[in-house]
């Protein structure tokens, strides 16, 4: 059958049976044509039939079509590259079939999104691949919102936002949003809301204007180029009467906030899915992603772009944020985004640093003092830090050979303790001598489960086999470096724990031969190299550059203040966030 003839045997049973204009009800206290929070259906005018299903489930108890929302949605990351992908893959992730299907144009976007979540049904965005869509979910009306290619079903065509809101009886003309605030805007929309959006560019075109293709791709640069389709004429004057899908549950989508995102977020918005805006694309970022995970805790979450990643990497971060637990400073991610300022030493010397200077209680508030100047010098949250050397060099092999001294965990956990219960970030320093660092790693794995603990590897104390120390600058190579990198991931990961910050101390390039190699694929772990040079601020200076030469591709870099070795004197707080770039982590010693 021709899709003319197929089109003309739908519009001649419309024509010939009861319609009304369709106006969606939702489960919410505040759906128009429901006083009682019901999911009856609702006619044009607002007034309610008395029937329905009085649970709001779609289907059950009425004869009223509604669209059927997947029952159990796939853990994924819908990956398409422009708006028109995205809404035809979201469509596939939310919904098996629908009676009515809304078809945007691509500059008409927003108002046909708000149209879907009022609907409860899908929003697709003209291009490749909708009218196979709109088949798929066996469709047999598409309200289209501008100028589209003919879906191959009845169609009940509006020019624009203004038109639309005639059609779903909206008092008052379409709300404008700014550009880049669209998606915000669409996810505070209840499913069944009577609403109309539109972009705030394009509050004020009047009807029937000619659009070229250039605005046709406004919010979507990679979407249509080609001129925009021929306004459709409608075959039918009204919608067929439906009903709001029954909400699904335990499913939570995030998206970017792009604008490109927002007909797939009307789709999940319209099957009653919550939508978590997570601008960089990581749910860890930042304490409201947590949190909003942490009160949802999901069995599903889907991503809406490819900036989430893999399907299984957005699940363990999901999966880490919905534990709520934070970082000193917020959020789940160590960098970026925070300074840290940090007291180095062993807790039972005081001739390897200032952390050792004083007890426990009295160096915690010592921390804090040092990292209070920095607060007005930044933007970011300041983080007292404490580096602690937790395996020491020694002149004395000791009954392992290993001219390494580590300390005990019961010697390590008081301050530890004290750390967490002030907000501060502890750092665990090891000095290996003739054994490699994952060994001794693995010593303190019982402290590196905690959220607050991270890790960091000295070459300078990284001997060879007949080596001792003082007698040459240690290194290590990438492979063993790497190795450490894998461990901690996959500890952070199983322990679904936030991120881990690995800190690389170097002063000269060849500690780390090839450091710009070291793995920093695993998200689970944030590499950063440690400038560790000591003397004139000139020679600091040169040592800082020569170490960001040899790894460039290292975002995240650390400079050393020390009290008695640098000359004149070690750089006041305002001077060390004048070096360039800024350091992410400063430390005393």
């Amino acid at each position: 059958m021709s899709v003319h003839h197929a089109r003309a045997r739908r519009r001649w049973a419309a024509l010939t049976a009861t319609a009304v204009v369709l106006a969606a009800c939702t489960p919410g206290a505040d759906s128009p044509g429901s006083s009682d929070g019901t999911g009856s259906q609702t006619g044009a005018d607002g007034s309610s039939d008395g029937g329905g299903d009085p649970a709001g489930e779609a289907g059950e108890g009425s004869d009223t079509p509604a669209a059927a929302p997947v029952a159990d949605p796939e853990q994924t990351v819908l990956a398409g590259g422009t708006a028109a992908e995205l809404s035809v893959e979201a469509s596939r992730a939310f919904f098996q079939s629908a009676p009515v299907v809304v078809v945007a144009a691509q500059d008409e976007q927003l108002a046909a999104a708000s149209a879907g979540v009022a609907l409860g049904v899908p929003v697709l965005v003209d291009g490749p691949g909708v009218a196979e869509e709109v088949e798929r979910l066996g469709a047999e009306t598409a309200l289209t919102v501008g100028p589209v290619e003919d879906p191959g079903v009845d169609v009940l065509a509006v020019e624009d936002a203004q038109a639309l809101a005639e059609v779903l009886d909206v008092e008052g003309p379409a709300e404008p949003v700014p550009d880049g605030e669209q998606v915000q805007a669409l996810v505070g929309l209840e499913p069944g809301a009577r609403t109309v959006l539109t972009g705030a560019d394009q509050d004020d075109t009047p009807p029937g204007t000619d659009t070229d293709a250039a605005t046709q791709t406004a919010g979507d640069p990679a979407g249509q180029t080609e001129a925009p389709a021929e306004p459709l004429e409608s075959d039918v004057e009204e919608l067929p009467e439906t009903s709001t899908p029954e909400p699904v549950d335990g499913v939570t989508v995030m998206t970017t906030g792009v604008d490109r995102d927002v007909a797939a977020v009307a789709s999940a918005r319209a099957v009653g899915a919550p939508v978590l805006v997570v601008p960089e694309g990581d749910p860890r970022a930042t304490s409201e992603t947590v949190q909003a995970l942490a009160d949802a805790d999901p069995g599903t979450v889907i991503g809406i772009g490819e900036e989430f990643g893999a399907a299984q990497t957005l699940a363990w971060r999901a999966q880490t944020a919905a534990t709520g637990v934070e970082l000193p400073g917020g959020g789940q991610l160590v960098l970026p985004d925070k300074t840290y300022v940090a007291l180095y030493g062993n807790p039972t010397t005081s001739s390897l640093g200032v952390l050792g200077e004083q007890g426990p209680e009295d160096t915690v508030e010592r921390a804090e003092e040092v990292a209070a100047p920095y607060a007005d010098l930044t933007d970011e949250p300041v983080v007292p830090a404490l580096e602690i050397i937790a395996t020491v060099a020694s002149s004395d092999a000791g009954a392992d050979g290993n001219y390494s001294n580590e300390m005990d965990l019961e010697t390590l956990r008081p301050l530890v303790d004290l750390a967490e219960e002030h907000g501060m970030y502890v750092v665990l320093d090891l000095q290996p001598g003739r054994t490699d660092f994952l060994t001794q790693a693995k010593v303190y794995e019982e402290l590196l489960r905690r959220p607050h603990v991270g890790l960091a590897l000295d070459p300078e104390w990284r001997l060879g086999p007949s080596e001792v120390h003082l007698q040459q600058i240690g290194q290590v190579d990438v492979a063993e470096v790497d190795a450490v990198v894998d461990w901690l991931a996959d500890l952070t990961r199983d322990h679904d724990l936030p991120q881990k910050m690995l800190v690389l101390h170097q002063f000269q390039t060849r500690m780390i031969p090839g450091a710009d190699e070291v793995d920093q694929s695993r998200t689970e772990v944030a590499v950063l190299i440690h400038a560790d040079g000591q003397g004139a601020q000139a020679d600091k200076q040169g040592t800082w550059r020569a170490l960001h030469d040899h790894a460039p591709s290292v975002p995240y870099w650390g400079w050393k203040n020390f009290y008695d070795e640098d000359l004149p004197g070690p750089l006041s707080p305002e001077q060390t966030m004048q070096v360039e770039p800024t350091p992410d982590f400063i430390s005393y010693q």
